[in-house]
């Protein structure tokens, strides 16, 4: 018998919670006690009265594991909603990046040269390193840090992508 091994895919999650304690712990055991991974997770109140926290979850895995995944996060207790942004259509991701990078002379001058292309701030600066800010996709992100690590990369802060649905609908 030939077992069909499907693809992974890549998706990104949009997890409305009770902004509770545990809430957090609740959703990584879920995840690894079935074996899922998460790539990156974001967590942010959106309520006035700090009552709701949205999630935002990074997996990879066959479509029926991301199904699978789904709904086992909609029967946890405090779980209000969850949208799979990837299967909802056009949405847009963002991630923070902080970039350390340290260098002399002719090193430096790249590094600003490139941070300029790619629209990266200078958030500190010494005679010897800087540190830059960035946002976009994870692969401009992603990039960056690899053109920076030829020039002196010392160290690397990511946030996690946070994800929203295009025009007027919400997830």
């Amino acid at each position: 018998m030939k077992i069909e091994h499907r693809p992974s895919e890549r998706h990104v999650l949009a997890v409305t919670v009770d902004n509770e304690s545990g809430i957090l712990a609740k959703i990584a055991g879920l995840f690894t006690a079935r074996g899922y991974n998460i790539d990156s997770l974001t967590v942010a109140d959106i309520s006035e009265d700090h009552a709701v926290s949205r999630i935002t979850i990074v997996t990879n895995g066959p479509p029926q594991v991301i199904d699978q995944i789904q709904a086992q996060l909609e029967r946890l207790v405090p779980v209000h909603k969850v949208v799979d942004l990837t299967e909802e259509g056009p949405h847009v991701e963002r991630e923070l990046a902080l970039v350390k990078v340290a260098g002399e002379g002719e090193t430096r001058v790249e590094a600003l040269r490139l941070a300029e292309i790619f629209r990266a701030k200078a958030v500190d600066t010494t005679t010897a390193s800087f540190i830059f800010e960035l946002t976009g996709t994870p692969e401009k992100i992603d990039s960056f840090v690899a053109l920076m690590r030829e020039l002196g990369l010392v160290e690397v802060g990511r946030t996690g992508i946070v994800g929203m649905m295009r025009g007027a609908e919400t997830a």
